[in-house]
């Protein structure tokens, strides 16, 4: 920035003052309040442009697209009078630390974070560049100084505040991942020692001479050997997939359409249920985007598997049908994108419902015999989505079967 006032004296060698005191700071804070709204909309469209969101995502909600702008007069504040100092108990702060909560939220790294303010720095000096060339006002070359490195600093304190707060929250997240890590290797660490201990044992039985003379009791033995080896290679298929999803769960992941992913898992399904006399259809009307694959893929197989297995068999037509529709947001923009697996089969005990999700809990165990299941399905189902940013849930009514569904976040441009 250059003052034009100031250029015939730089060049005649007149020395400039670098006071505290700036002669523009009030005309250049006046004018950076009075363009606030427009400075904001010009910072949401640089964004939307490196993420996506769409536009109406970045700051989603009216209140906090009415609160972004105190950001900005917090920094006119601060340029005008830098005794006024930006502190925690300001509420341009609890803006700022509002907006790192959101992008924690939306599942943006820290590196998008700053670059947000890098943006945001670099549109409010083109603009102060502008007023500066325009004033029609004495200033000195020091002045323009004092003011860029009152933006500066006001800008810096703002972007610290929301960067803060969001490693804050992401250092929860992590604590809490450990945590349910922890609970997780107990709970698999049990449930294999239990499978082997069964295993050893009823080797040993086996070893008997009693029981070798007897045709029933070693049926009984060698049943108990082959369902809890089944048992832990069904265990180790799961944890393999819920690593391989962990590691997909990032910028890598393979986009598929919605249709296609769901396509695919009725046709590696479809001998399974065809042995059940269980009929799987999609629906036609399925939105036209583009999902996650591994992560719809293994979620979509875990419910309609389960769906089959839990069939009615009472009932002559057995069904599972996989719906999809977008929901949320305004006009034609959409914030997620739900998907329900229906069936008619025996549903979810209504005691069972709010374990649903647990690790190891089997929801028919002891009423349906004959299908075998770690219990790790739905809480896998749950783990996957979460990492892109979804969730999961089931619904119940009182008419037959169950329906159960998965969630993930949706924005224009996703569509093919």
């Amino acid at each position: 920035m250059e003052c034009p006032r100031s250029r015939g004296a730089a060049r005649a060698g007149v020395a400039v003052s670098t006071s505290a005191e700036c002669t523009i700071a009030k005309p250049l804070a006046t004018a950076l309040r009075a363009a606030r709204e427009g400075l904001v909309k010009r910072w949401l469209d640089r964004i939307a442009e490196r993420v996506t969101l769409h536009r109406n995502h970045v700051f989603p909600t009216e209140d906090l697209l009415d609160h972004v702008p105190l950001l900005i007069d917090g920094i006119a504040d601060y340029m005008e009078d830098p005794a006024d100092e930006i502190t925690a108990d300001m509420s341009v702060v609890a803006k700022a630390m509002e907006l790192g909560e959101l992008r924690h939220q939306q599942g943006f790294e820290a590196h998008q974070l700053l670059k947000e303010y890098e943006i945001l720095g670099g549109i409010l000096f083109e603009f102060l560049i502008r007023q500066v060339d325009s004033l029609d006002q004495d200033c000195e070359p020091g002045d323009v100084l004092v003011c860029a490195h009152r933006v500066f600093r006001a800008v810096a304190v703002i972007q610290q505040a929301t960067a803060m707060h969001y490693l804050r929250l992401t250092d929860e997240k992590v604590k809490e991942r450990e945590d349910r890590l922890r609970g997780f290797n107990r709970a698999v660490s049990h449930e294999m020692k239990n499978r082997i201990g069964a295993v050893l044992s009823a080797n040993e039985m086996l070893r008997e001479e009693w029981i070798g003379s007897d045709p029933v009791q070693r049926e009984k033995f060698t049943a108990i050997i082959a369902r809890n080896t089944d048992g832990m290679q069904a265990l180790l298929k799961d944890l393999i997939e819920l690593s391989r999803t962990d590691g997909e769960a990032g910028g890598g992941a393979r986009n598929v359409m919605l249709h296609e992913a769901a396509w695919e898992v009725v046709r590696q399904l479809r001998d399974f249920a065809e042995a059940r006399a269980v009929e799987v259809t999609l629906a036609e009307d399925l939105p036209e985007i583009e999902v996650p694959a591994a992560a719809v893929e293994l979620c979509l197989s875990n419910y309609i598997s389960n769906a089959v297995k839990y069939r009615d068999p009472a009932k002559a037509e057995r069904w599972v049908r996989v719906e999809g529709e977008k929901k949320g947001g305004d006009g034609e923009i959409a914030s997620e994108v739900v998907v329900r697996v229906r069936d008619n089969g025996l549903g979810v005990p209504e005691e069972a419902r709010e374990k649903l999700f647990e690790r190891f809990f089997r929801a028919h165990e002891g009423t349906v015999t004959g299908e075998e299941g770690t219990g790790l399905g739905l809480s896998i189902v749950r783990e996957t989505i979460q990492a892109v940013g979804g969730r999961a849930w089931a619904e119940f009514s009182d008419a037959e079967g169950s329906t159960f569904c998965l969630a993930f976040p949706y924005a224009e441009g996703q569509q093919g």
